[in-house]
Formats: C-alpha cells, sequence, structure tokens
C-alpha cells in the first residue's frame, strides 16, 4: 500500500492510502540514445565526402555545425521536425547545409543518417532485451524519427523483440503526445499503468506519465558501443512485480 498525505491550507491534514500499481508487463523503448547511438560526426563526415579531409579542416568544419545550431534557419528547420518525413529531412539537411565545406553533400549525409551500418547498439542492449523477452515482457519502440527503424534494428538482430512500432512521422506528431504512446500499448495489449516508458529525454520520454505510464529517463552522455546501463529496466520490473 502506498501512503499518501492530504494538505489543508495549515499543513497535514490526514493520509490516505492506496493499493500499489500493478506489475509491469510491458516496455516501451526510444531509440536514438537509448538502444542505439550513431557513430562519430568526424568519422560520418570522412566516409560522406568524397575527397580526404585534413584535421585542420575538419575541426572548421564541426566548429561551423555548432555554430550552425544557433543560425535562425537551422533553428526554425527544427521545428516540429519529427511531425513527418519531409520535415525531419529538411531540418537535418539544412543544418548540415550549415558547414560550407558539407553544404553539396547534405542530402548524402542524411541518406547516411538512415544507414542501419551506421548505427550501433549499446553493449547491453541485447543481453537486455533477451531477458526482457525470456520474461515474457511485450515490447514496443515509440521514436521522434523521419523514417522507419525495423530495417536498422532488423540489420543488427534486434527486430524481432518488438511487437509494436510507432513513428513519430507517420502519426504527424511528436513526443510526449500521449497519442503514441497509448497507441503502442494498445497494439501490444498492454494497459498504460502497466507499461514502461524507458528513454533519454525528460519532457518527451518523461512525459510518458501523462499517458498513464511509468517512464525511465536516462542521463545523457553515453559513448557509442559501451554500456547504457539498460540492467535497470530489469531492475525496475522485478521490483514492480514484488510489490
Amino acid at each position: 500500500m502506498t501512503t499518501h498525505v492530504v494538505c489543508g491550507p495549515e499543513g497535514p491534514l490526514r493520509a490516505r492510502t492506496s493499493p500499489p500499481p500493478p506489475p509491469l508487463r510491458a516496455v516501451l523503448f526510444d531509440f536514438s540514445g537509448t538502444l542505439f547511438q550513431i557513430g562519430g560526426y568526424a568519422d560520418r563526415i570522412r566516409a560522406a565526402l568524397p575527397r580526404p579531409l585534413g584535421e585542420r579542416e575538419l575541426d572548421t568544419v564541426l566548429t561551423e555545425l555548432e555554430k550552425g545550431l544557433s543560425d535562425p534557419a537551422v533553428v526554425e528547420a527544427q521545428r516540429g521536425r519529427d511531425v513527418s518525413s519531409a520535415a525531419h529531412r529538411h531540418a537535418f539537411t539544412t543544418w548540415y547545409a550549415s558547414a560550407t565545406a558539407l553544404a553539396p553533400y547534405a542530402d548524402a549525409l542524411y541518406e547516411q543518417l538512415q544507414a542501419p551500418e551506421h548505427w550501433r547498439p549499446y553493449a547491453d542492449t541485447e543481453a537486455v532485451l533477451t531477458r526482457l523477452a525470456e520474461e515474457g515482457t511485450a515490447m514496443g519502440v515509440v521514436s521522434d524519427v523521419g523514417w522507419d527503424l525495423r530495417g536498422t534494428f532488423a540489420h543488427h538482430g534486434l527486430a524481432h523483440y518488438f511487437s509494436a512500432w510507432v513513428h513519430s512521422y507517420e502519426h504527424d506528431t511528436e513526443k510526449p503526445d500521449p497519442r503514441l504512446f497509448r497507441t503502442a500499448c494498445a497494439t501490444l495489449g498492454v494497459p498504460p499503468e502497466e507499461t514502461l516508458m524507458v528513454g533519454d529525454h525528460p519532457a518527451k520520454d518523461g512525459g510518458a506519465a501523462a499517458a498513464g505510464l511509468r517512464a525511465y529517463v536516462f542521463p545523457a552522455g553515453a559513448s557509442p558501443g559501451g554500456e547504457r546501463g539498460l540492467d535497470a529496466v530489469l531492475h525496475l520490473l522485478e521490483g514492480s512485480r514484488r510489490s
């Protein structure tokens, strides 16, 4: 049982108890920064350009990209970035083109962004997904993205773990719109109150709470190919089943 304190204008009035939340039976995962991370910009730029870049020129390109994030045209292009595939492409190609040397290759860089081989699962992704599947946990992906992610997961042998795929661009909206989370729950056949959303954005992924889900948000900063700390998801599910 959980105790809630009811407060009046002068302080605590009385305590009320409520039953514990039901055990978690499903997990929804964000994509980038949660299960996968893309390779570093330096390597991607070198792969996309038809000529080699020296360290000084590469540093100039990266500096221009960083400055481009505050360019009014780039900022405007980011608004509603994930509500359609066209908006997503426009947002990224506008940003890439803010670096002079990359402008002719903005479309190529965007195609590279969608290429499954440039994405890497975190070191603990497969092991945790396997464990969840063995325990009978239903799983789905809910991502703000501009393309279908199933090819990326399949390329890395991970698509079979998921029974629900909710891509923002297919629904004309972005997280934390409750419709995205509820659509995934409905597809899995598990109510929101028995579902956990796992991501790396406090407002977008944590916003699943407004749809009745529980949420777990990772801090930023994990390195591509390193461990993400996904075993925390296992502990959360185990704890919910013991309470």
